[in-house]
């Protein structure tokens, strides 16, 4: 029986690039010579990975919005995916796959209604695409606090995984996995990954060039010899982000095949993930985490709302979240005034209008479930709008508008496009114009290298969209309200 196991956990994730008036992602022109970056990333990195049958190997999750992209575009390699946690879930009762918050938020900077809608809307993606419950749920840059574990363990969520400095402890053996306590007598587990042998796949190509020489120059020398003399289980977790594997590092597709398939085997190293291991080991151990941490900032998560080391001349970034945020109370005040007379908790509606958006429900039957007073057609379908606006306005937080250095990038000024998006439906269904409090804040966001403000791009994209002539809320006009 082997007592050294071994695990690559794949984050494979790109955020929302769709036009939030047409739906429909632009021409990219540093995609070239395909038309978006969505489409690059996919000839590179899951098409390959998928073909490999990497997806059965390793442990991964999916993030929605790349998910239901494969599914509109490349419906073979999605089906793949899916096809390869399902042979470990048949074969072993518990797949290999992981949930994502949905909009890949940094969810110890938003509010707990938020957080429970984000962890509801990503379990739910899950469950339909996947056909079965998350045991564990990927938290987007590995962000956390307890209340945000707190509500994993709500949802169901057995584990997360977090990078070794999350853990609040002066040594850390990382070889299994601790409990976290929570409030009302609950926990929640949580695997640390292994520091060296992440960066090592991660940033280093000399080391990964060979996939038996890493196994034997980084991967034994790492096991703990003192452990197996005593034949203690041991689990080195590699974390890392998906599209290493063959789109930031030619090669490593096949490179990760090897690994799991060949190298580590040949020497005696049993292959794992995170839900089986907890299905055949008790976790016996208790430990405490440092809240406000991530993996990509050891600045807690300063990188998503101000200025830090990681990415110089941000100052840009404290407006921005100011400024989204004040859009989301104001949006959420037009909601809360609309929803309030006909339902109890006008909460609950935007928590299960995933059921909507996966096609699981229409939202008549969600209306007419939750209502507590029937609402009328025309009631019906400003509902339908504000449930749109909060969409918008839960994508105008996506983590990426905050990672770079620069304002002047498609990620955040996507996430200003969301959010004037979230505003003029809201205007639409309650006839409330939000924007000139908005104005302001968004001013004092300002590109170092181009001198673009966030307040013109909120400007444009809010004139285009009162000009539109199409469906005001695109692909989420679902279902017929009579």
């Amino acid at each position: 029986m082997s007592y050294r196991f071994f695990c690559v956990h794949g984050h494979f994730y790109q955020p929302p690039r769709e036009d939030a008036l047409t739906s429909e992602i632009p021409v990219e022109p540093g995609a070239t010579p395909y038309e978006n970056w969505n489409e690059r990333i996919n000839a590179h990195c899951y098409r390959p990975n998928a073909a490999l049958n990497n997806f059965r190997r390793i442990s991964f999750d999916l993030g929605p919005t790349l998910a239901a992209w494969l599914e509109d575009f490349d419906i073979t390699t999605y089906r793949r995916i899916l096809e390869q946690n399902q042979y470990n879930y048949e074969r072993y009762g518990v797949g290999n796959a992981m949930a994502q918050a949905y909009n890949h938020t940094i969810l110890p900077l938003s509010t707990r209604l938020d957080k429970i809608t984000q962890i509801a809307w990503g379990k739910a993606d899950f469950e339909f695409r996947f056909g079965h419950s998350p045991k564990g749920m990927w938290l987007p840059e590995t962000a956390v606090d307890i209340e945000t574990l707190e509500i994993l363990a709500e949802n169901g969520i057995e584990f997360t995984i977090l990078a070794p400095w999350q853990a609040n402890a002066r040594t850390l053996d990382v070889s299994h996995p601790y409990r976290v306590r929570l409030k009302d007598g609950k926990s929640i587990c949580v695997f640390f990954y292994h520091q060296e042998l992440s960066t090592r796949i991660s940033f280093d190509p000399a080391s990964t060039s060979n996939a038996d020489q890493f196994v034997l120059k980084a991967v034994l020398p790492s096991y703990n010899a003192r452990w197996q003399m005593a034949d203690k289980p041991q689990l080195l977790l590699v974390a890392s982000d998906g599209e290493v594997y063959g789109h930031h590092q030619p090669f490593r597709d096949k490179f990760l095949a090897y690994l799991m398939d060949g190298g580590v085997m040949g020497q005696a190293i049993e292959v794992t993930y995170p839900a089986l291991w907890l299905k055949n080991y008790p976790v016996e151990e208790w430990m405490e985490i440092v809240p406000n941490t991530s993996w990509s900032c050891h600045h807690g998560v300063m990188r998503w709302q101000g200025a830090c080391g990681c990415t110089p001349h941000s100052e840009w970034k404290s407006p921005l979240r100011k400024g989204l945020n004040l859009v989301a109370q104001l949006v959420d005040e037009q909601y809360m005034n609309f929803m309030t007379p006909f339902f109890s908790d006008p909460w609950q509606i935007r928590h299960q209008y995933i059921h909507v958006l996966c096609k699981r429900a229409t939202l008549r039957d969600l209306i007419e479930g939750l209502a507590a007073r029937k609402p009328s057609l025309e009631e019906k379908r400003k509902m339908q709008i504000l449930l749109a606006a909060q969409y918008e306005r839960q994508r105008m937080f996506t983590s990426c508008g905050w990672f770079f250095d620069d304002f002047d990038r498609i990620e955040p000024r996507n996430n200003v496009a969301y959010a004037a998006q979230a505003v003029w439906l809201t205007e639409l269904a309650c006839g409330v114009d939000v924007s000139p409090r908005v104005m302001n804040i968004l001013k004092k966001v300002v590109s170092p290298r181009t001198g673009l403000r966030a307040d013109v791009v909120f400007k444009r994209a809010l004139n285009r969209a009162r000009r539109f002539q199409g469906s005001p809320v695109g692909q989420l006009f679902l279902g017929d309200l009579d």
